[in-house]
């Protein structure tokens, strides 16, 4: 069942409903099909596409993926995308996710992303977030679980400094709202 990527890439889609008449491209591991056509593959790129929401992704992954929900990759860097989409929440299965290289500009949006239990690396270099000076820390102390960020291992120090960032700011806003 963990067969090659089913790669969507370059394709120039704007929509994902635009995929469902592409053939993925063939890689050196030959996609394999089940017997209605579905390809038996955990992964699915989308990357270097224009897509500009998410708003088809389940019927996207259940028109190529034989079992849909053990998606467990997906790589949707190098798009348009301006918002990390509460349907990424539901991939309950989701290890690996890409988002760099898109138009992401609010940092909160990654707290979304902390009910994926087994979600262990993500990219989010090359958004608009990044350019906040508290970007990393914010991100290690919302998915602590993570073992690598924008392709750069997770340390200890950065989870420790990540969790004293969080306490910090927490009691800062319990503070200001005392004082309204």
């Amino acid at each position: 069942m963990c067969g090659a990527p089913v790669d969507l890439s370059f394709r120039s889609l704007s929509r994902l409903t635009d995929a469902w008449t592409e053939t993925p491209r063939s890689s050196l591991r030959p996609l394999k099909k089940n017997p209605e056509s579905k390809y038996l593959s955990r992964a699915l790129r989308l990357s270097n596409n224009s897509i500009i929401d998410l708003c088809d992704l389940h019927q996207t992954v259940s028109h190529f993926l034989a079992e849909p929900s053990s998606l467990a990759w997906l790589d949707l860097s190098f798009n348009k995308l301006s918002h990390i989409d509460k349907v990424l929440c539901e991939l309950h299965g989701l290890r690996v996710l890409y988002l760099h290289g898109n138009n992401i500009s609010t940092l909160s949006e990654v707290d979304r992303l902390a009910v994926l239990p087994h979600l262990h690396s993500v990219t989010l270099h090359g958004n608009p977030i990044e350019t906040n000076k508290t970007y990393r820390n914010r991100v290690i102390s919302a998915l602590p679980q993570l073992k690598t960020m924008d392709f750069s291992a997770v340390t200890q120090q950065e989870r420790v400094l990540a969790k004293l960032w969080h306490q910090s700011n927490s009691r800062c806003r319990s503070s200001r709202k005392s004082l309204h």
